[in-house]
């Protein structure tokens, strides 16, 4: 059997565990007349038709593969590719079976150790460290596609994933392949187990899954080697697990509620919980803050004897201008101005993420006393993706998702919607976690949806459609919800909403929101896969 057929096997297999159910209603949602891909129910791990994912050896005419890869790598048989394969997804399962990344044990310890073990791979590359509670992942990807612009080796970490695990720990902008990704993580494996042991006999848990991730990431960036990593705390970041290494620049953005159970009530505690990543003798770069948290920001900046650069005072947003598919703006950074930036990105959120990495780049290579290319910054930012953020993934009614899944967040995509499309009626998809804020981001939607239909992802974290539909009622009336427990039911409703209400020439949307996890289940239902 090749590959592509095990492909095939293994997710006609996943369907019928996973769902057992006749999606065949949900072949409408696919539009005959469109350019996208067909629906697909699951993000299976594998990049396109072209490339299978498993890496140069298996795609020796890969041209985005490392070309010195490339013409050592024997190509794979069939039974080797379908054994790399079986054991990429036992992989993903022994990761899985960890404590999981929404929970957090306050201590460095298990990581620390392990990066001991392993000879402190975490030490072997220069660092930007992001935190903060909402834009850490656009930003991030801003900053990795500048730097990979100005032609230095990157490496990449954000989380959470979408479709496949591989899209947290890129090199050079893409996605590790399989083969990279088995063949560390199997080096790793007898210290994450050694971690485990010293932890459980000191009274304390195994190493959770985002603890196991993050060594794995630091253990690739070291393999590679990367000239410089661009690292997404993952939450709060005194003690998360990405903290174990030193960045040379920190950049914290906007600081909201979120995680009040593991980071504390109020934002000024929050706040310093995110402080933990501002090193001694750092570069640090903050978005705009609240006063509570600029003040925390502060002290810890002087304590540790840091440089500093705030967003509106040494950078910002000079201008910004909607176009054809995001904005033109022009960008105040630490050592110049820089105009007539295409950023393919909506929101002034977006633009603020942008002159952070912009910030963030300057400081890194020059202290903020160089001024970069602005050709290569122009360069740099047209290549930027940032899937799931106000991301269009079908015309004829448009359907747009977005991960938003925090009061803070979901009023910046508010605000983002009114200045970048203009729809005479727009429905809501909506789908949230039940341990989030889900009145303060009904009370916020309803101030721009039309009407929403109501649902559940399939997280075990997930609020029930029901739940969260009495709590809609109170907001949107009856007369403007409905209730439909199945995502793929619920977009299909959506969009036949948008298509009853659009008028003249102006249409009707359709907007996916409400968790990571409703973002990515809609974006795989849509046929988009990757990110």
């Amino acid at each position: 059997m090749s590959p592509r057929d095990e492909f095939d096997e293994f997710e006609a297999e996943f369907d019928d565990d996973v769902d057992g159910e006749d999606d065949a209603d949900l072949d409408e949602l696919g539009d005959a007349d469109s350019d996208d891909p067909p629906l697909n129910y699951l993000g299976l791990p594998v990049d396109d038709e072209d490339d299978s994912g498993l890496g140069p050896a298996f795609d020796p005419d890969d041209e985005d593969a490392d070309d010195a890869e490339s013409a050592e790598a024997p190509p794979l048989t069939d039974e080797q590719a379908e054994t790399l394969l079986r054991r990429y997804l036992e992989v993903e399962q022994e990761l899985l079976g960890r404590w999981p990344e929404s929970k957090l044990e306050p201590s460095l310890d298990r990581v620390a150790l392990a990066m001991e073990l392993l000879g402190e791979p975490n030490k072997s590359f220069s660092v930007i460290h992001i935190a903060g509670t909402n834009g850490k992942t656009s930003t991030s990807r801003m900053t990795e596609s500048l730097l990979r612009s100005v032609g230095l080796r990157t490496g990449l970490y954000t989380s959470p994933h979408l479709h496949t695990m591989r899209e947290r720990i890129r090199l050079d902008g893409e996605p590790i392949d399989m083969e990279r990704f088995v063949r560390v993580y199997d080096d790793i494996a007898p210290i994450l187990d050694l971690a485990d042991q010293q932890s459980v006999a000191a009274g304390g848990p195994r190493m959770s899954f985002f603890e196991a991730i993050t060594c794995l990431a630091y253990a690739v960036f070291a393999d590679a080697p990367v000239d410089v990593a661009v690292v997404e705390a993952g939450m709060g970041g005194r003690w998360d697990a990405t903290n174990v290494a030193d960045g040379q620049v920190a950049v914290v953005m906007p600081i909201g509620l979120d995680h009040v159970e593991y980071l504390g009530p109020d934002i000024a505690t929050i706040a310093g919980e995110k402080a933990g990543i501002i090193k001694p003798d750092s570069f640090v770069v903050l978005a705009q803050q609240q006063l509570e948290a600029a003040t925390v920001l502060l002290a810890q900046t002087a304590e540790v004897g840091g440089s500093l650069a705030r967003e509106g005072l040494e950078f910002g947003v000079v201008s910004r201008l909607p176009a054809i598919g995001g904005q033109l703006l022009s960008l105040q950074g630490l050592a110049g101005r820089y105009d007539d930036i295409f950023l393919p990105l909506f929101g002034a959120h977006q633009a603020s993420n942008a002159s952070a990495a912009v910030a963030a780049v300057e400081a890194f290579l020059g202290g903020g006393e160089h001024e970069l290319s602005v050709d290569l910054l122009r360069e740099g930012f047209a290549a930027v993706t940032s899937p799931a953020r106000l991301e269009v993934v079908r015309r004829s009614p448009t359907v747009l998702i977005d991960a938003a899944h925090n009061p803070h967040g979901v009023a910046a995509l508010a605000s983002a919607l009114e200045e970048a499309f203009e729809f005479s009626h727009l429905v809501g998809v909506l789908a949230v976690f039940a341990d989030k804020d889900a009145r303060g981001l009904l009370e916020i939607l309803e101030e721009v949806l039309n009407e929403a239909v109501i649902t559940q992802s399939s997280s075990p974290r997930a609020m029930s459609a029901e739940a969260l539909g009495e709590l809609a009622a109170e907001i949107f009336g009856d007369d403007r919800i409905r209730i439909e427990p199945k995502l793929s039911a619920a977009i299909e409703l959506g969009i036949q909403l948008a298509d009853e209400a659009a008028s003249g020439t102006s249409g009707a949307g359709v907007l996916v929101t409400g968790s990571v996890v409703t973002a990515a289940e809609a974006r795989a239902l849509l046929g988009r896969t990757e990110a």
